[in-house]
């Protein structure tokens, strides 16, 4: 499987150090391992996704280890419900590919995958690719995903946005998708400090058309950090953009800050088209 061109949706083909289609259109291939498929006419601004500053606070986060289990969970259940004959899987929003090359290594062991990671950020997949080299990193949009129809059989969305329908046009016919959203305390504590009154989460019961909601589950639990810690786990939210400077000076302070973690987990399977009424 290759990617598709955004331009004219063909297939495109690495030649050299250019990855090119039919029509001639041409994306390079960077040096670090990625291709950039986002022409500028999609972008909606000129640095997409997340800064340099939130990518490595996320990356220092995630590499103290605090959302192991929630990892260790997600490849558990992709490596129980997929079947061996599955060849390829996306994670859309990868970021720096932290939940990405986990996924790899573990279905690589025993099924003959390519696992591609996809995010807006430039920045974020250029450390992506630099670090794993298992996985295939690309610059893309979410809404206009660069892969052919019925090419996937699985895809991982981490609190992405993507159209159900492209999640659709590009999974097998019983593909799966699998989502993580925040649970009604997730970091309760942390939007404590930047909000007078904190609201929980709303509990979303997305339902996403052409596809079967197979399973639900939560995953909670409680977190010891230290202020570097905490500012990190602050930098890499949206709760940031609100947050004061003096609230980000107390935080870094902190000796201990103790943090809840509440996602839902949610499992989902394309439905054949003549099941969905969708072509």
């Amino acid at each position: 499987m290759t990617y598709q061109c955004p331009l004219c949706f063909q297939p495109l083909e690495l030649t050299g150090q250019q990855w090119r289609c039919p029509e001639n259109h041409q994306f390079d291939h960077a040096k670090e391992g990625y291709v950039n498929l986002m022409p500028v006419q999609h972008k909606r601004s000129k640095q997409p996704g997340d800064s340099t500053e939130m990518m490595m606070s996320r990356r220092a986060f995630l590499d103290a280890g605090h959302y192991q289990p929630l990892r260790d969970r997600l490849v558990t259940i992709l490596d129980d419900v997929l079947p061996q004959s599955a060849v390829t899987l996306l994670d859309i929003g990868c970021g720096e590919g932290y939940y990405t090359t986990a996924i790899a290594e573990r279905l690589m062991q025993t099924r003959a995958m390519k696992v591609f990671g996809l995010d807006v950020a430039k920045v974020a997949i250029r450390y992506a690719a630099k670090r794993y080299h298992a996985v295939s990193f690309c610059v893309a949009s979410s809404h206009r995903l660069p892969f052919a129809a019925a090419s996937l059989d699985a895809v991982v969305r981490i609190y992405a946005p993507c159209k159900a329908q492209e999640l659709h046009r590009t999974l097998k016919p019983g593909g799966i998708v699998l989502t993580v959203a925040p649970g009604p305390r997730h970091l309760y504590q942390l939007k404590g400090l930047i909000y007078q009154d904190v609201q929980l989460h709303a509990e979303l019961d997305e339902q996403l058309e052409g596809f079967e909601r197979v399973a639900t589950e939560s995953l909670a639990y409680g977190m010891q950090l230290n202020g570097a810690e905490a500012f990190d786990l602050l930098q890499m939210t949206p709760f940031a953009w609100r947050a004061t400077e003096e609230v980000m000076k107390n935080l870094k302070a902190e000796q201990a800050f103790e943090c809840e973690t509440d996602f839902v987990i949610r499992l989902y399977q394309r439905k054949a088209d003549d099941e969905s009424g969708q072509s």
